[in-house]
């Protein structure tokens, strides 16, 4: 059996840095506020030059030196995002030409806070099926540029960021992916969407959130596809070293976490440092634990996020 193992990870943020303080100077917020709802103190919000594919670039370039490996060994990039630099060609065939990678198979994935994990099964797949051996899966946004920065509830819960792995095949091993699971349900588009789109509007919109009922869709979802995979591979909760999850709200990583059964402190939490990077956030907290020396090798994951759509997932891996 071919399995899909991660063997290099990297992540990267803009330089500049924005505290709740800072924030606070434009917008009609405070600190204590902003952290009582959501955990987060800081975001990264990209600049000039500081695009998602610059971003995802970078984030590639230290997945690929964790794994010993060179731009060409790599036949696949998935690429998870919302906020593309482009309507067409994929981000994903910007980054492979900043690699100087001349030809491999490069899209993107659009799941939103999803992403990461849509992208992560589908390479996963090509994999196991022999398609592809060697990719590097993405999540990369700059979400600061589809914020209402004038709507105080929404704009304070993002920043930009790119996480990148790269994903090997590797036959009769005990690592790599065990089990990823899916779900999409369109029927909420109006609780989490973006007000524009080329072929209604014709601008690039601006997100909308009603947050209460996305967090408590969150938490029922998120536990749910979680047993999901565990019920799959015959694990149970107390099998899990790591819960690497979505970043979008500290809340909802408490309350996913008691429904499980979880203890905290085995829930890997960036939130407070990078706010909610949509699908650049499960690859973010992914690499920061592993570069921390929290995750090691054996240790068994369970990454998992949910998204507008909504879009919603986890996976099972042994590290």
């Amino acid at each position: 059996m071919i399995r899909a193992v991660i063997t290099g990870t990297g992540s990267a943020l803009p330089a500049h840095r924005v505290s709740n303080a800072e924030l606070a100077e434009t917008v009609d917020t405070t600190d204590d506020w902003i952290v009582e709802r959501t955990g987060i103190r800081f975001r990264h919000l990209a600049g000039d030059g500081e695009t998602t594919a610059t971003l995802a670039a970078d984030a590639c370039r230290a997945a690929l030196s964790a794994a010993g490996r060179a731009a060409s060994d790599i036949d696949l990039i998935v690429l998870a995002t919302a906020t593309p630099d482009q309507t067409f060609p994929s981000s994903a065939t910007k980054v492979q030409a900043m690699l100087g990678i001349d030809d491999c198979v490069a899209f993107d994935v659009a799941a939103v806070c999803s992403g990461f994990l849509y992208a992560l099964h589908v390479a996963d797949s090509l994999i196991r099926t022999g398609a592809a051996q060697r990719a590097l899966v993405i999540g990369a946004e700059t979400f600061s540029r589809i914020l209402d920065w004038e709507d105080r509830t929404t704009c304070v819960l993002f920043g930009d960021g790119a996480g990148a792995i790269v994903l090997e095949g590797e036959t009769g091993g005990q690592r790599g992916v065990l089990h990823s699971r899916l779900h999409a349900d369109g029927r909420h588009n109006q609780l989490l969407y973006v007000d524009g789109g080329p072929s209604t509007t014709g601008t690039v919109g601006k997100v909308r959130m009603k947050g209460r009922e996305v967090f408590r869709h969150a938490v029922v979802n998120l536990a749910s596809v979680m047993a999901e995979v565990l019920e799959s591979t015959g694990f149970t909760a107390k099998d899990i070293d790591w819960v690497v999850p979505h970043q979008a709200n500290a809340r909802i990583l408490d309350a996913t976490a008691r429904k499980l059964g979880l203890p905290a402190e085995k829930v890997i939490m960036t939130v407070d440092q990078h706010a909610n990077t949509s699908a650049a956030s499960v690859p973010l907290a992914l690499d920061v634990a592993v570069r921390d020396g929290r995750i090691k090798r054996g240790d068994l994951l369970v990454l998992e996020a949910m998204g507008g759509g909504f879009t919603w997932g986890a996976a099972l891996i042994r590290y």
